[in-house]
């Protein structure tokens, strides 16, 4: 049949195409198990909240845009809390750090420790100490790349750098950019603290490190290597982190380019909240699937509570 579906491609003939095409759909599909992408009382729940030892999750689009905190996050919060779950925030922002992360939480109602946030700024920093101890860097981003750079061992350079290092940041403009193309030119390798194209604010998307280091890869012709999610070494570390197997860990996220790949690819369970970025329509550009999909976190606490009965 395949030959013959084949020949009919290659010459061109309509009805062996039509015929052994639909012949192979029906194949394909007959077997298969549709899983819905909907709202909780419409969907067979995938993931046992209860049974799960460790919870990783984003920040940005999961508890909050920008700086108002999302709907049913102070309830999540608790039932990890009160549940004496390992749960790490583990968010692609570079921007600020560990102590800013917990300060502006605090600011929202919620209190958890420094020690509960990871990000892709720490990520990039402890890449780059293994990769190369001691280097030196140019680096356009704000105070939560900076202090992981040095934090790591690795001092300042704009004259003649062994790195190029890229997050989100106010000190990027025209300037910054064009000295990073020219240092990249002369030899500097291009590290980005993430993929992600665009964040959530309360006033809509705002670029993040993926569009901004774009300029640098297309004037220079090299491809940065990214350090944030989807990089399983990220995950990895947060998994060790929290001392948990992927198997009894939940990844937790809003986007599916890099949430949603992470965890899956770490073997973890996968929740997409529909708070951020994604939403239905983006699932169905994917050949992967979250394990399920919620309206925001705070659906996980209503799961949870169900399931007990």
């Amino acid at each position: 049949m395949f030959i013959m579906y084949a020949i009919g491609k290659a010459y061109g003939i309509p009805f062996i195409v039509n015929t052994i095409g639909k012949a192979y759909d029906n194949v394909f599909t007959a077997g298969m198990k549709k899983v819905p992408v909907c709202s909780m009382d419409k969907e067979k729940y995938m993931i046992n909240f209860n049974e799960m030892k460790g919870f990783i999750s984003d920040m940005d689009g999961v508890l909050y845009h920008g700086n108002t905190l999302l709907p049913g996050v102070k309830e999540f919060v608790q039932w990890l809390q009160e549940e004496g779950k390992e749960y790490l925030f583990l968010t692609n922002n570079s921007g600020l750090t560990r102590r800013e992360l917990k300060q502006k939480l605090e600011r929202m109602g919620l209190d958890v420790p420094e020690e509960r946030f990871y990000t892709s700024a720490l990520a990039t920093a402890a890449f780059l100490k293994e990769q190369s101890p001691g280097c030196s860097v140019y680096a356009i981003g704000e105070a939560g790349l900076l202090n992981a750079l040095y934090d790591a061992g690795i001092t300042m350079n704009d004259v003649n750098p062994d790195y190029v290092v890229v997050g989100e940041g106010r000190t990027y403009s025209l300037e910054t950019v064009t000295r990073a193309t020219n240092l990249v030119l002369n030899g500097a390798k291009l590290i980005g603290a993430n993929t992600d194209v665009s964040g959530p604010t309360e006033d809509g998307i705002s670029p993040a490190c993926g569009a901004l280091i774009a300029p640098i890869e297309i004037a220079t012709g090299q491809k940065a290597y990214f350090c944030g999610k989807p990089n399983p070494l990220m995950m990895r570390k947060g998994l060790r982190i929290l001392n948990c197997h992927s198997g009894e860990a939940v990844m937790i996220g809003d986007r599916m380019d890099t949430d949603v790949i992470s965890g899956l690819e770490s073997g973890m369970s996968t929740v997409l909240v529909l708070s951020g970025i994604s939403d239905e329509e983006t699932v169905k550009q994917y050949a992967y699937r979250p394990s399920i999909v919620l309206n925001g976190v705070g659906d996980i606490v209503k799961k949870a509570k169900e399931d007990l009965g």
